[in-house]
């Protein structure tokens, strides 16, 4: 126990140091939002994978896809890394920072409001983007609060706030100059970490043949191509997970920042080797909850009535298959994933409130100093209204995470791609997208019910990339 608290102390003092170096070096407004839109290839790929990859994924969806779609789950870490990641990079990488660059633009609400000229457009996703990412980052300080509460026994509010303010103090002072450079820390920590999680849960197993027969001993279907749930709830899970990213502002947000497009092939090479081994890791060690715990070894993974507690089945299962000696690696890991999650979230919606409503609509004529100073303040207010949110433990993290990642994916997708990606999208076509998009997610949402959230957040997706095509003909303005 001591030498947990004593690495978290290390760990602690080296991301401080980190904030107030990222704070020297923070001159003006676009160093603080962009890092000055010169980060390189590394920096650019640790900070995209580990702002994609925080606890929720360990803690949440790895345990609970892990225990209804067993071996099938590595479908989804198969998307995220080659859809959600190769492909982002590939497809909108370069295109992305030539149309920062063109339009002269900070945030995703300004880009399509100079896309489509449209002040509604902007106004519409920015709200979108206070009302949800703040749950999301709601999401992301329960996990890491219920690995803390269960490694040291420490109480959930004590954990909270330790990291709320951790978060603030490295953010408000260095901004993405900060982010930037402690992700390629926060990156390592997590190559580390799965690749000790990854070797010790194959010898706790004994072995890849071990496992996969002792899956099949207790459902065949746990070590098959499609697991239990049936083939379009899988799909569903891989659409909402692999595609959202192509328009998640938190993760579009490095592309913006990147130096040019020598890094975005260097990057892009770098960070979808990062994906497939942190999300093959922890889906595939997810999958193996059902074989190594049970209501009677593992109660606290466990309702009284004997279902699984899916928040609490990872936490279980890596004190399980993880020595102690080694376990302040595998905390270290999923607290890098957090930081960096975290820190993309509240910089980009302190953002949307400084850039599009303050700068866009109040002041346009906003100084460098005025508007740092703004996101600094911002972002310690969205620390605090998250913070507030966690403390009441709404639902399950994954059913808080799907609601909104569904929702900003929904938002964003179709204006967004089609922006990017085509010339003859009209103003009311990416209007429409954006409005009728998120109206479909949340309508089959409340239709479905929280266990059908990942297929309410897929179908509004498809809305939103299919309604921009389909107002082509009734409207004869076209987009600028």
């Amino acid at each position: 126990m001591l030498a947990r608290y004593i690495a978290v102390g290390c760990y602690t003092v080296f991301i401080i140091v980190i904030g107030l170096l990222g704070h020297r070096r923070t001159k003006n407004f676009n160093d603080y939002l962009l890092g000055g839109g010169k980060v390189g290839p590394w920096m650019t790929a640790f900070s995209y994978g580990t702002a994609y990859f925080s606890a929720v994924l360990f803690i949440g969806f790895a345990g609970s896809i892990g225990w209804g779609f067993g071996l099938s789950g590595l479908w989804v870490a198969l998307g995220n890394s080659i859809i959600g990641v190769l492909g982002v990079w590939l497809l909108l990488g370069n295109r992305i920072k030539q149309a920062a660059v063109r339009y002269n633009v900070y945030t995703m609400p300004g880009f399509l409001e100079a896309r489509f000229g449209s002040r509604a457009i902007k106004v519409f996703t920015s709200i979108a983007i206070f009302v949800f990412m703040i749950p999301y980052t709601a999401a992301v300080f329960m996990g890491l609060s219920y690995l803390f509460e269960v490694t040291f026994s420490l109480p959930y509010i004590w954990v909270l706030l330790f990291m709320g303010v951790f978060t603030g103090v490295y953010l408000v002072l260095g901004g993405y100059k900060s982010m930037s450079m402690i992700d390629v820390f926060f990156g390592m920590i997590m190559t580390v970490g799965v690749i000790v999680l990854l070797v010790f849960t194959l010898k706790s197993g004994g072995g890849l043949g071990s496992i996969v027969g002792n899956l099949r001993n207790i459902d065949p279907r746990l070590a098959s191509p499609v697991g239990p749930p049936g083939i379009i709830p899988l799909v569903s899970l891989v659409f909402l997970t692999s595609i959202a990213p192509f328009a998640m502002p938190q993760l579009v947000q490095k592309f913006y920042a990147v130096k040019d497009k020598r890094a975005v092939k260097l990057g892009m090479t770098a960070s979808t080797v990062f994906a497939l081994l942190v999300t093959g890791t922890a889906y595939f060690v997810g999958s193996l909850t059902r074989l190594f715990l049970s209501p009677a070894a593992n109660p606290a993974a466990f309702t009284a009535a004997g279902a699984p507690n899916f928040d609490a089945l990872m936490p279980e299962m890596l004190s399980t298959v993880v020595p102690p000696a080694l376990s302040v690696v595998i905390l270290l890991l999923i607290l890098s994933a957090s930081m960096s999650t975290l820190a993309a979230l509240v910089l980009i919606s302190s953002s949307t409130l400084t850039v599009d409503f303050y700068r866009g609509m109040i002041k346009p004529g906003a100084s460098d100093r005025t508007l740092t100073g703004l996101m600094r303040i911002g972002s310690s207010f969205f620390i605090l209204l998250s913070m507030l949110l966690a403390l009441l433990r709404p639902a399950v993290i994954v059913t808080i995470l799907s609601i909104s990642w569904g929702a900003i994916a929904s938002v964003f997708l179709g204006p967004f791609i089609w922006g990017i990606l085509g010339q003859r999208i009209t103003r009311i076509g990416a209007l429409a997208s954006s409005f009728l998009g998120l109206a479909t997610c949340m309508a089959l949402f409340v239709v479905l019910g929280p266990g059908k959230t990942p297929m309410a957040g897929s179908l509004g997706m498809v809305v939103s990339l299919l309604v921009p095509v389909l107002f082509l003909p009734f409207s004869k303005r076209r987009a600028a």
